[in-house]
């Protein structure tokens, strides 16, 4: 099997971001003198993975989602779904997550597989999805992600020693943490 695509999803409104006071859309917003979303693909093309920018400005994550699916599809050996608000993750976590795709798939070849990023107990992004769950991922709509292709897979959990798998941007007190946080690995 040949690696997943990483799609990183950047379509969300960033809603919650402006509602706490942010003056620009959160990708947009400057972390250590760059955008949030560049520090997420930085990591993203660090890792190799092959990838896909969704930015296509869909109403829900799922529409985001299922029109990544549909637009790889027919080169994609499976998708690590990242949302494009994860600055700090790291390029091992997005390499850990594809490698045990990759294993599980050549384990259970027909079957239906995620894998999710576990740090400090609290599951995190990339979720990994093998090329088996395509179908489900492509029909997804609304708001609510993959939660329920994730709940119909053989799950394997990675623990991870990266807290940039959990560490979204959607306030701007998120993004002080996250920049407490950089300034932390400088150190």
């Amino acid at each position: 099997m040949s690696e997943p695509t990483v799609i990183v999803l950047a379509s969300g409104r960033g809603e919650r971001f402006l509602a706490s006071g942010g003056t620009t859309h959160k990708l947009k917003a400057l972390l250590a003198g760059k955008p949030v979303l560049e520090h997420t693909l930085d990591a993203v093309r660090a890792s190799g993975l092959p990838w896909h920018l969704e930015d296509a400005g869909h109403p829900g994550m799922g529409d985001s989602i299922a029109a990544a699916v549909q637009a790889t599809a027919g080169s994609a050996a499976g998708w690590l779904i990242l949302p494009g608000d994860l600055p700090l993750v790291s390029v091992d976590t997005l390499r850990a997550v594809a490698a045990t795709l990759v294993s599980m798939a050549a384990l259970q070849s027909k079957s239906l597989s995620a894998v999710v990023p576990v740090y400090q107990g609290e599951r995190g992004h990339p979720v990994g999805f093998s090329a088996q769950c395509g179908t489900a991922l492509a029909a997804l709509q609304g708001d609510k992600g993959a939660a329920a292709v994730v709940r119909a897979c053989a799950v394997q959990e990675v623990i991870v020693n990266d807290a940039g798998c959990v560490m979204d941007v959607d306030t701007v007190e998120a993004l002080r943490a996250a920049q407490a946080q950089l300034n932390g690995r400088r150190l």
